[in-house]
């Protein structure tokens, strides 16, 4: 089988990043990888679809930064095939990374991966499920009773009256973003630098002011769904603990969080039961949760990460189960000859 890997550029993918994991898995397995960028795509006149594909050597790997160092290898070999010539494309871009420098690249993976799957690609997370998620309004179609309470607004009065009643606090963040970057704290409307937070947040668009929720301070559970039910493996689940720095409130492992083993609760199973349906309808066949307490701060679906820690926390590599399972659809889409809705198929 071919597997592709679509991220936002080779150059910027690192050693420890859950994409790459999940490659050296399938390079592991036996399957050829290729990895492709935004602009790795030709629809031609013929309507045949072409990709211009970085070809990953056919070795194994036991260390993901033997695999990082062979992915930056400029003398990879570059091919241009029929995108009908791979057999799973998996969307594994962070649309918010390419926003402000390069937004004609925002919503190639989605674009394309339609075109991809209307020609018998397996595509990973469904890219008709991904075009509803491409920013933090996604959250607010889950359950209610799951979410923090929330606003969404730019209207700084709307927020300082949110502010005001809310006794605790709340958290500001920008409605499309990632990584922890712009994500501010308020105890009240009357905090002096309200003003500055509002401005900095409001360059990137919408803001969401969320009740904070004491328990964060301890930090957040990652928790990993995959075909919308509790990833796992040798009876395990694929989970990790996120704390944060001393001072900050992101937990975010690339805002200097750290990565503890995670205890899964009887409660965390059944907040992921409440959130299964609506995963399954919108084909999310790998997702990542962020909870805190009884509650969902955030559903990761574009390219969630943390396989590397969780590997390192308990010795347990979920990639190579993840693969399985896209081994798995493979395998029903060509016995169903391509029959199958994509959407259908991400979370069988």
């Amino acid at each position: 089988m071919r597997i592709a890997f679509f991220v936002n550029s080779i150059e910027t993918e690192g050693p420890h990043y859950s994409t790459g994991l999940l490659a050296m898995a399938a390079l592991n397995r036996g399957h050829e990888v290729v990895y492709l960028t935004p602009g790795d795509f030709t629809l031609r006149s013929d309507d045949s679809l072409t990709i211009h594909a970085t070809m990953l050597p056919k070795t194994k790997y036991k260390k993901s930064e033997a695999f990082h160092a062979a992915l930056l290898d400029k003398a990879l070999e570059r091919r241009t095939m029929d995108v009908e010539e791979i057999d799973a494309l998996m969307l594994r871009n962070d649309p918010s990374l390419d926003q402000t420098t390069r937004p004609w690249a925002v919503h190639a993976g989605i674009l394309f991966g339609r075109l991809a799957e209307q020609r018998g690609v397996v595509v990973l997370n469904d890219p008709e499920g991904l075009a509803l998620a491409q920013n933090k309004l996604y959250f607010q179609s889950f359950p209610e009773i799951v979410r923090p309470t929330t606003i969404i607004s730019r209207n700084v009065e709307e927020i300082r009256a949110f502010a005001d009643a809310h006794p605790k606090g709340v958290i500001v963040k920008p409605l499309q973003g990632s990584g922890g970057k712009n994500v501010f704290k308020i105890g009240s409307s009357k905090e002096a630098n309200l003003n500055q937070i509002f401005e900095a947040v409001s360059l990137e668009g919408y803001l969401i002011a969320q009740a904070y929720l004491p328990a964060a301070k301890d930090g957040d559970i990652r928790f990993f769904m995959m075909n919308g039910r509790p990833l796992m493996r040798d009876g395990q689940y694929a989970a990790l603990r996120r704390v944060p720095a001393k001072g900050d409130l992101r937990s975010n492992i690339h805002a200097h969080g750290t990565a503890e083993a995670a205890t899964v609760t009887d409660e965390i199973v059944a907040l992921a039961e409440m959130v299964r349906p609506k995963l399954v309808e919108d084909g999310m066949f790998l997702v990542g949760l962020d909870i805190v307490g009884d509650k969902i701060l955030e559903v990761n679906v574009f390219s969630p990460g943390g396989l590397s820690n969780i590997r390192d926390l308990t010795t347990i590599d979920f990639s190579d189960t993840i693969i399985e399972a896209v081994e798995i659809k493979i395998s029903m889409q060509s016995a169903s000859g391509g029959v199958l809705a994509n959407r259908l198929l991400a979370t069988l």
